[in-house]
């Protein structure tokens, strides 16, 4: 495995067709011409149903077409890199089809996980399957209600299943987001990439002694931990899951804040407006990679609570990923994976535009954006190093299965590659209210942030 400070490709990487070569225009009358026509041939008031049962089995089969017609059709020696168990003969595979086969058990593979997807254009398609179709039919669309149970079964299964599984790929600092290098020169170990994130956020929002910290989806609690130790904070976490809750407290009692430190395990909807008698509010909000699972559908609901948690003179940190605008067909079939497998009802990882016209249209002034993609690469690099250690190998397969061991060896390799390409990414936005009284001079870091080095 590579000891560069963020892994490299080994080739120059293939691009994948998709927006750029999309057919907007026609797309659009696929769209609507079926339901014109049914409107003429009954009544205009049955448009809204006959658009409902039309547009989306145009939709799917003209994406479905799109990719196929334009697609680099792979033939090779697919035993060169994996074998498959069925005994059927192949010429070629398509991408999806590769990773549930492979999660099945009916395909093993013949070299590392991370060098088999690097050399991915050699033996892979990329195109839309009915699988593809039925996930976004059975389960994202049913998913963006985002109701508090719904949210409260897909969070705590995801995340209750046992600290031990995290730990293996996570290592001690038990932190779910992206590290950040601070230089090229070396190798960086993941906790020292934890602990540089960890303390750009606490400069970010600029913490001081003595103020009021909340982390919306604090996850294991490093984050508030680390900033009522060393800032002096009185921090809050909230997140559903009681495991994270139950290991958040006993980080508290090791770095002696027991008493900075207190946790809400419950939705983000039910936290209280203020903890204090007087109504004071949090001075600083941070909420790192957990807007994702809010979803478009309750997005600007979710920056109105905040908002409103907020001190007027407050500051709002969102670390947030999502897919690129101009998207690849990689992009959905990987971005599908993840909704299916890893990420359920995480459908509000959009491109920038989309985040920033939520979040000023909620009332808030972006200050700074950061761009953390290569970052994220370089962590979920170190994650997939940390998986398949063989202990935490041995530890996986013993207690939670091969499939298991398999998805998240899948998850973490494919993962580093699509965020160092750019399909998708992790944006770190710093914002307040935009109000005419905020004094915005006091904003200003005088002794300034340590810049990203990419």
């Amino acid at each position: 495995m590579s000891k560069e400070a963020i892994r490299k490709s080994p080739f120059v990487p293939l691009e994948v067709h998709g927006a750029k070569g999309f057919r907007k225009g026609f797309f659009v009358f696929c769209l609507l011409f079926p339901s014109i026509v049914l409107c003429f041939l009954t009544q205009i008031i049955y448009f809204p149903i006959f658009f409902l049962f039309t547009v989306f089995p145009t939709y799917t089969t003209y994406m479905m077409l799109d990719s196929r017609l334009r697609a680099k059709k792979k033939s090779c020696d697919l035993s060169k890199w994996m074998k498959f168990n069925d005994g059927i003969d192949r010429k070629s595979i398509s991408m999806s089809n590769f990773h549930e086969e492979y999660l099945s058990g009916n395909i093993d593979i013949n070299c590392d996980m991370f060098e088999l997807l690097e050399n991915r254009h050699e033996w892979a398609d990329f195109v839309i399957e009915w699988h593809h179709i039925k996930f976004l039919l059975m389960n994202l669309l049913p998913q963006a209600f985002h109701s508090v149970k719904q949210d409260e079964n897909q969070i705590t299964e995801n995340y209750d299943r046992g600290n031990d599984f995290y730990s293996a790929f996570l290592g001690p600092a038990m932190v779910y987001t992206s590290g950040i290098v601070t230089s090229l020169e070396g190798h960086q170990s993941l906790e020292e990439m934890q602990q540089n994130k960890l303390n750009l956020v606490c400069e970010k929002v600029q913490l001081k002694e003595g103020e009021k910290l909340l982390d919306i989806g604090c996850g294991w609690g490093t984050l508030v931990c680390h900033a009522a130790k060393n800032y002096g904070v009185s921090a809050t976490g909230c997140t559903i899951a009681r495991e994270q809750v139950k290991f958040g407290l006993g980080r508290a009692k090791e770095y002696d804040v027991e008493d900075k430190v207190k946790f809400l395990c419950h939705d983000y909807r039910k936290i209280p407006k203020s903890t204090d008698s007087d109504g004071v509010k949090y001075n600083k909000i941070t909420c790192l990679e957990m807007a994702e699972h809010v979803g478009i559908r309750l997005f600007q609901d979710f920056l109105l609570q905040v908002y409103e948690l907020l001190a007027d003179d407050g500051l709002f940190y969102l670390q947030i990923a999502g897919l690129r605008r101009s998207w690849q067909y990689e992009d959905l079939i990987w971005g599908m994976f993840m909704g299916k497998y890893i990420f359920p009802g995480a459908d509000a990882s959009c491109p920038l535009n989309w985040v920033i016209n939520q979040l000023e249209y909620a009332g808030f002034e972006v200050k700074e954006v950061e761009t953390v993609g290569v970052h994220y690469s370089a962590t979920l690099e170190r994650w997939y190093q940390n998986w398949m250690k063989p202990e935490h190998k041995a530890l996986i397969l013993k207690k939670y299965g091969k499939q298991s061991w398999r998805l998240w060896e899948y998850f973490l390799a494919y993962s580093a590659i699509i965020a160092r390409q750019g399909s998708a990414t992790c944006y770190m936005i710093t914002m307040h209210k935009n109000l005419n009284k905020l004094d915005r001079v006091n904003l200003i870091q005088r002794n300034g942030v340590k810049r990203l080095i990419a």
